[in-house]
Formats: structure tokens, sequence, C-alpha cells
């Protein structure tokens, strides 16, 4: 690599950043012992790549001193403990920020002094002091507002002071931290509220937090809701073993939110030191305050109040060697993996398409339902949902009118399954060869097929599309029905349809905002519960074993499908990946080729050993994703039929989560994706060693990485593409 290139793999050259949560056992009153403490966890997080390190409310002293914080003996023991955390400092590029009582201009502050190389970068006093039930805080210090200066002399050097400093680096200019202590969370509006809207994206909290029954579950609502409504990361470190039990007592709570999703967690009431850490993805932050209007709106609202925030400068260069992520990618951005989570999400995603498609025949009064079932995942999707519409209206479920519609290349197994699951969930069925009407046509049109030649092109396969949705409009018309569609998110996503005449249209489609990969989950999770029946669920898991497939041109026997769309175009469970994270994030090519090598590539530094891609492979497929999505298909998502929105990341319809002109092309997405392939072809030779995280490599990411003191959440673009390409 050139001179001063970090690697491809360094989770730094990807916008980043690791930090960390201390939580130390506390000597009472022994400020030295402290420090030695504190100098440990500190080294050992900033030797692991850490960028920020975060430490409890008056970790220096002990919280729970109470009078004893007005001690001369304490004060002064407590600036010599700071030297030497200042010296600590000296040698390591992170930041260190720790509690400590401070008397500054004849006042008491309880503070949070941040320090970076050698130097207190900041001094935040406690704005909010709690003076109520358990607590004292007023009796022994003063707050941040009764301040006398803005600059102070500490340890001989000259500090800013107040809760108005948001620490910027220089070398990653998103990454920004405010500081507050504990009962500044609990307030009506956190002084980090208003560091977040003057462009603070990570906030930290230095805690005491005594702990009682159901307490927890509070602090898990405050900072997940402040790290939501200010599309940040917040850091929380609550004081643990050690402190008095006089009174209190104490769990030793460390939190790491990211935009409202937790995404590490210390173990409670444990009786030794330890440190969780997690990488924050900048990116998220950035794009997602950009995209969120209201948030801009109330910077421009509350602009007299943050106008007056300072910004200190400081610098962090990481480790020369490779910071290898740690952080959690799930395969499946849109479907939880946790149980509960996927359950609620499945619950969730059928009664908004059910509930949808009700709305839309009570307004239109119509009462009957033609569909089209193919035996294939998004059909069966569809009929479902079709078939509890009419449960929820009290309408007989022979209202739907669902249809097989067999052509040349229609298998056995989807045939029969389609028919099975009519009869399973007791709708009309019915089955109509098309093969008889698409030969006229393409005898009509003088193709080669008519003529006994095997040609099976674009034409061939989309006359029978056209026939298919020919019939189902003729059908609905005959029988005074709404058309219901079953094209999918993913397929849209690829122009993976018949445009016009062809699955491309219906009068409504359900299934228009649910990519492949949650279809695949509903379903298996309709048949898990079996909530259609027994029947129907032994149809639904055959269904699931089945290739994906357009059947639209015959292989040598017709037992199963002879085609395969995956084959095609690509996996659904990277083109998905891909989808989310460029629509709904907004990231560039390079930086989705990084997340999916780290959540599926087995040959990707820190990637899963049972990863099913290679990275070529996973470079080859995202090209194709990019020129389909980005240059030839968006045509046919500008003239899409409503559809209801199911997910945060998912709908491609012009009146809801993307608009794009139809005629604009891919070139800057290809080109970020090429220079990915160059920048990890020079990232390849010694690509691991040294690398900071390195080590023995995940199935698949847990849910915590656990190691050494630190737990986190833890085919080329120009290959010959298929005939559906852009008018299939």
């Amino acid at each position: 690599m050139p001179p001063g290139e970090r690697s491809f793999f360094d989770l730094y050259a990807q916008n980043f950043v690791r930090a960390a949560v201390a939580i130390p056992r506390v000597a009472l009153a022994d400020p030295a012992a402290n420090a030695a403490q504190i100098e440990r966890l500190y080294a050992g997080a900033a030797a692991k790549g850490a960028a920020i390190v975060l430490f409890p409310e008056l970790a220096l002293s002990g919280y729970s001193l109470e009078d004893l914080h007005q001690q001369e003996a304490l004060l002064r023991s407590v600036l010599d403990a700071a030297a030497v955390l200042v010296r600590a400092t000296g040698g390591q590029a992170a930041l260190l920020v720790v509690g400590a009582p401070l008397r500054l201009e004849g006042r008491l502050l309880n503070c949070a002094v941040v320090l970076s190389r050698g130097r207190i970068l900041g001094i935040v006093p406690k704005t909010y002091l709690p003076n109520y039930r358990e607590f004292y805080e007023k009796r022994q210090f003063a707050s941040s507002r009764d301040a006398l200066e803005r600059e102070v002399t500490v340890l001989g050097q000259r500090v800013p002071v107040g809760a108005d400093l948001v620490f910027r680096c220089d070398e990653l200019p998103d990454l920004a931290l405010h500081v507050e202590i504990c009962e500044d969370l609990w307030a009506p509006i956190p002084p980090s509220t208003y560091a977040a809207l003057r462009g603070a994206t990570v906030l930290a909290n230095l805690s005491a937090s005594n702990i009682t029954v159901g307490k927890t579950s509070y602090r898990h609502l405050l900072a997940a809701s402040q790290s939501g409504r200010c599309v940040a990361a917040y850091l929380y470190a609550a004081a643990g073993q050690g402190e008095s039990t006089t009174d209190l007592a104490w769990d030793g709570h460390g939190m790491i939110y990211e935009n409202g999703e937790l995404l590490s967690e210390s173990e409670r009431f444990r009786d030794d030191s330890q440190v969780i850490a997690a990488d924050l993805d900048l990116d998220r932050l950035v794009q997602e305050r950009m995209r969120v209007t209201s948030f801009v709106d109330c910077a421009t609202a509350h602009a007299a109040a943050i106008a007056g925030l300072r910004r200190v400068p400081f610098s962090f260069v990481p480790p020369p060697s490779p910071v290898l992520l740690r952080r959690r990618v799930e395969r499946h951005p849109f479907v939880p993996s946790g149980a509960p989570e996927r359950d609620e999400r499945c619950y969730e995603a059928y009664n908004i398409q059910v509930g949808a498609l009700v709305q839309r025949l009570r307004a239109t009064g119509i009462k009957k339902i033609v569909i089209g079932a193919s035996g294939g995942l998004d059909s069966t999707q569809a009929l479902i949902v079709s078939a509890r519409a009419m449960d929820r209206l009290d309408l007989p479920r022979t209202n739907v009118m669902a249809y097989a519609l067999p052509g040349f290349a229609t298998s056995e197994r989807t045939q029969q399954n389609a028919l099975r699951l009519m009869q399973a969930l007791g709708v009309t069925s019915g089955a109509i060869d098309i093969r008889p009407s698409s030969e006229q046509m393409l005898k009509d049109i003088g193709h080669p097929y008519a003529e006994g030649r095997r040609v099976y092109d674009v034409t061939f396969e989309n006359v029978q599309a056209g026939e298919r949705t020919s019939h189902l409009f003729r059908l609905a018309n005959r029988h005074g029905a709404l058309v219901v569609g079953t094209g999918d998110l993913s397929e849209l996503a690829l122009g993976w349809c018949t445009y016009g005449v062809g699955d491309q249209m219906a009068h409504y489609d359900v299934n228009a905002s649910v990519p492949k990969t949650l279809i695949r989950h509903l379903i298996g999770w309709a048949a898990g519960r079996k909530e259609v029946g027994d029947e129907a669920s032994a149809v639904l898991r055959d269904v699931l074993a089945t290739a994906i497939s357009p059947e639209l041109v015959p292989g040598p026997e017709n037992a199963t499908p002879a085609q395969s769309t995956e084959q095609a175009v690509g996996p659904f469970d990277l083109h998905d990946f891909s989808l989310y994270y460029i629509t709904r994030r907004g990231y560039r090519p390079a930086k989705v080729t990084y997340l999916e090598a780290c959540a599926w590539a087995r040959d990707a530094p820190g990637g899963p050993v049972d990863g099913p891609y290679t990275l070529a492979e996973i470079l080859r497929w995202l090209g194709v994703f990019l020129d389909r999505f980005f240059r030839s298909s968006q045509f046919k998502r500008s003239a899409l039929p409503n559809a209801p929105k199911v997910g945060s990341g998912g709908s491609l319809s012009p009146r809801s989560d993307w608009r794009v002109p139809s005629d604009s092309g891919a070139a800057p997405w290809l080109a970020d994706l090429e220079t990915a392939r160059d920048w990890i072809a020079r990232s390849s030779s010694g690509r691991t060693e040294g690398a900071q995280g390195a080590g023995k490599r995940p199935r698949h990411r847990s849910k915590t990485a656990v190691g050494s003191g630190i737990r986190s959440h833890g085919r080329r673009p120009g290959r010959k593409r298929s005939t559906r390409r852009e008018h299939r």
C-alpha cells in the first residue's frame, strides 16, 4: 500500500471509531490507587485500538465520599492522581475521560476531565445536581453554571472549562465528543442535546447511579432515547464495586448505544474491573442527520443556544496496524436475528400488509381478489395476505380467486404446491394454461419459436409474463375483482420484473415493500407457528425448499424449476444487504463491500470462517446490483402501483422513500466499487499481520466478542447479463 494509506479492512478507514467504557473497582478515598487502576484499564483499551475510553463519575476519588470531598487532603491527592493520568496519556493516542472532584476558582465542582497526549483538553463540570431522595450533591458541589471563568489553570496548563465544550477530532472530522455527568441525562433537556445539534456525534456520560430494583431498565430507556433523538452514540459508565454501601448499592452498569441501538453492555454486579467496547459507525450518524429534516430544523430553532458552544480540537491517529471490526454485522439487515424481535417483525409485517389491502378493498367497495399463484415465495405470501384480508372483512375466503397459470417452463413441483395451497387456504382455485395464447402471440409477431426453433430470448420470456398478467386483469374485469400483485422489493430493486403488461403491474401490490429475505422468514414464521393450519404449513415448508425461479425457460424435464433466479442475477442475501445499506443508509459501495465482507466473506480479515462467499464474489454481485439498480431499472420503479410501506428501509415507490429520475446513470457508484477493488488488492499482502483484534475468527459474529478484558457487541460487473435485464 502507498505510505500513509490504511488497510481497506481497518475500521478507521471505513469511518468507524472504537469507543470503550471502563468500570474500575474503586479504592474509596485513595486517588493514587484509583489512578493506577485507571491507567491500567486505559492502556489496555488504547492498545486494542480505542479512540475514547470513558470512566465513571468521580472515579479518581470514589463517588460515595460525600462530605469528604471537601477535605483538602483528598483534593490535593486527586490533583496528584490527575497528574499521573496526564502523563499516562502522553504516549497514547486515545482520549481518556475520567471523573474527579476539582476546586476551581473557589468552587468545588463534580468534573469530567478530558485528557489527550499529555494535555488536559477540557474540564466539564456537572450541570444538574440532584438534591432529592438519597442525593445531596448540592451540599458539596456547585453547578457548571456557577463557574466564574471559561478557562482555568490546572496542573500548570490553561484549560477550557464548562458544559459547552465539543471535542472535535482533526483526523476524523465526523468524530466530535460531548461529555455530561449522571443527572444531566435525567434532566428534561440534557446538555448533550444542544451539543448534538452543534455537531457532537458521540455523547459520553460519567455516572455513579446507585442501583435500585427496576432502575436498570430506566437507564436503558434514557440512553436509548437520547442516542435516538440526538442521532448519536451514547456512552454510559456507572460506578461499580468498591463504592460505599453505607446506605446505597452499586452495580457497575456500562452501556454503549448508537442511534437507539444497544451495541454493548457490561456485566452488572461484577466484583472486579471490566472494560466494554463497541465500534461506532459515524457514517450512519451523519447520513441520518442529513436525511432527518427535523434534526436540522431543531438546530435552527435553537441556533442562539448552540452558537455559544465551544469547539476544542484534538488529534487521534489510529494505530499503524489495521484495527479489525469487532461489531456484529447482521447478515440480513431487514430481518432481526433475535427470535422475539423476529416474531414481532413478522407479526407487524403481516398486519401491515393485511390492513393495507383491507383498506383498499373497503375504499373501492370491491369484495373480490384475483391473484396469480405460482407456487413460489412471493405469490405464496401474497395469497396468505389475501386470505387473511377476507377474514378481516368477514367475507368468505372463496372471494379470493387464485389461478395457476402454467407456461412452457412451469414445473410439476411448483404447480402442485400452488394448487395444494389454494385448497388448504379454502380460496377459489383455478388453472389456465397460457401456452396456447402465448404460442398464438409468438406466431403473430413472427418469433422463431413459432417455427419450431428453441429460441428462448427475452421476448419468449416476456410473452409468457404478459399473458399471465393479461389474463389476471381480464379475470378481474369479469368478476369485479381487484388484481393483487406479488412482486417483492428485491426484484423491484434489480428490475427483475416485466414492465407494463407483466408482473410489474397490478391494482394493488402487497409485497412491493418486502424484501425477499424477509418474505422467506414470513413464510417460515407462518409455517412454524401453523398460522394457516397443518396442511398449508406443510406446503409452505416445501415452497421454502424450492429454488427461486421465474420458470420461463424450459429445461430437459419439468419435475423441478429449470431456471435459477439467483444464478442469473445473484444471491438475494447479498442483494438485500446492498439494497439496505445503499438506500436506507446512503453508503458508498466501498463501505457496503466492507460490511458485506465482515458479515459474509470467509477470506476477509476478521470475516466469518464459515462465510458462504468470497471477496471476489461479493464484488462481482455488488457490481451487478449497482448496474441494474442505478442504470437500467429505475423506469420500472417510477411507475409502480400502490403498495404499503412495510419496513423503515423498505420502499422504492416514487411516492415514498425513493424519488429519482428514470434516466440517471451508475457511473459514480461503479467507479467507487472499482476503487474498493483496487484498495482491497493493495491491502491484501500481509493484511492481518499485527492487526488489532486479529485472532480466532468467528463462525459468524456472536452477539458479544470477548477478548483480553474488553467486551464488544460486539461474478464481476462486466459479465453477460440475463435476458431479463431491462424490459422483462
